[in-house]
């Protein structure tokens, strides 16, 4: 069962993940020598990146240790505004001392195929397993459902071998490179940065759905063996019946 946060504004969700995420990130570097994250794209996010990148964090967690994807990234070069990349970089990695050669970007200058499989052979390099287990992978969540890139009713959602593939979304005309569920279900922790009012619907039909309904993407992201976690502000949860 998925365990919520939920917080009174966009600014407490931002500050309840950035504790969070220093609790685990040093712990996993204590006990496994690095700390292994993929980062997502979006308002949300960046405010979390921005508070990470604040003097209180720079000084508490271990950067050097850290090593960093991407679940998802829009088909454009790393210095387009939309590239998650850029955002992340400028919100959080040009701000903290990670070592250049643990970032680990998606391509999206490439052909997507290419890029995609590209990524998915720095994956099996890094890890060396067959399907990796990233410490940490965010999320973020689309008001259709979605999450990285996995939008409805795509291949992607079919994709039961790739780890990262180039998925076509019909309704944007355009390839998006994405995690895939295999991939996200294997990640030793999961969390959902949402907030908005505007949100509340898609969350209550993911945490909440009603009885034979459909299950947006988002709903498909259950860690085989890890923790699933939502940070909510108060208007993304206020359609649950139970806040948690």
């Amino acid at each position: 069962m998925a365990e919520r946060h939920v917080l009174r504004t966009p600014e407490e969700v931002a500050a309840e993940a950035a504790e969070y995420i220093t609790t685990l990130a040093e712990e996993r570097v204590r006990t496994r020598g690095r700390f292994t994250v993929a980062l997502a794209g979006g308002s949300t996010p960046r405010r979390l990146y921005e508070t990470l990148a604040s003097p209180p964090y720079v000084k508490r967690l271990t950067w050097e240790r850290w090593v960093v994807f991407w679940g998802d990234e829009r088909c454009v070069p790393p210095d387009h505004r939309e590239s998650n990349y850029l955002m992340a970089k400028e919100a959080l990695l040009d701000r903290v001392p990670v070592p250049e050669s643990n970032v680990h970007r998606m391509r999206g200058e490439a052909p997507p195929p290419e890029a995609a499989e590209e990524y998915q052979r720095v994956l099996r390099r890094i890890f060396g397993e067959s399907t990796p287990s990233i410490d940490l992978v965010l999320l973020g969540l689309g008001s259709d459902g979605h999450t990285a890139s996995l939008f409805p009713g795509t291949d992607a959602l079919r994709e039961e071998q790739q780890l990262v593939v180039a998925n076509w979304i019909p309704q944007l005309e355009a390839y998006r490179l994405t995690f895939t569920l295999p991939l996200l279900n294997a990640a030793g922790e999961v969390a959902f940065l949402v907030t908005g009012e505007s949100k509340a619907a898609v969350v209550q039909q993911v945490l909440q759905p009603a009885e034979g309904a459909s299950a947006p993407p988002a709903a498909l992201v259950q860690p085989a063996s890890g923790r699933l976690l939502w940070f909510l502000s108060k208007a993304a949860a206020s359609r649950l019946s139970y806040q948690g």
